[in-house]
């Protein structure tokens, strides 16, 4: 097409190179089913249907494990309140009482009432929350959380770079995988990721 610039050089100046390797570096935004698609590297090249179809296994089996893990980080984070809620406190020398505290603190709905049992009363005080509280950093439970969140992640983002190949195949491999994994273990995952 005369007269159309298409922002490469002109191949009587520097030479025609620049211009066409601009035009390869275009990634094209359609799906494709091209079975030599590299996936995560260009050494990761399917040259047969059989390796096609291990990278196609790959991909559900790595989707599976992202939402093992989903379910596994939901398990967890409900034996860590369980445990929290479990905790006794103990009165220290020296400190005020909480139903003393809570007596004074304006914004603490509470009620005071007597407990009976087997002939022994005692006054307690009933406090309603208003918001639920942030439970306290822990070493044995926030660095996992925070290792688990990171795995997590990079697991979503490895599948997000196969589908990102626009490669069918993949495609259907990484919904497959989701599919799979949540029919196995869905029921324990309370959160919904993606």
């Amino acid at each position: 097409m005369d007269g159309m610039d298409m922002g490469g050089t002109d191949d009587h100046s520097s030479g025609g190179s620049a211009s066409s390797s601009a035009m390869t570096m275009v990634m094209s935004m359609v799906f494709q089913t091209d079975i030599q698609t590299a996936v995560y590297a260009r050494s990761w090249t399917p040259h047969s249907v059989g390796a096609y179809a291990g990278t196609c296994i790959f991909l559900i089996v790595l989707a599976v494990i992202a939402r093992l893990l989903v379910a596994f980080k939901s398990r967890q984070e409900r034996i860590w309140a369980d445990k929290a809620a479990q905790r006794r406190y103990i009165v220290v020398n020296g400190k005020e009482p909480m139903s003393e505290r809570l007596s004074r603190d304006p914004d603490a709905k509470h009620m005071t009432m007597v407990l009976s049992e087997n002939g022994v009363e005692e006054s307690v005080v009933v406090v309603e929350r208003k918001h639920s509280p942030v439970r306290p950093w822990r070493f044995s439970v926030d660095p996992v959380r925070a290792a688990l969140d990171t795995v997590i992640v990079g697991v979503g983002y490895l599948l997000m770079l196969a589908v990102m190949t626009m490669n069918v195949g993949y495609f259907l491999s990484v919904l497959g995988g989701t599919f799979l994994g949540s029919l196995l273990v869905g029921r324990y995952s309370s959160l919904p990721y993606h």
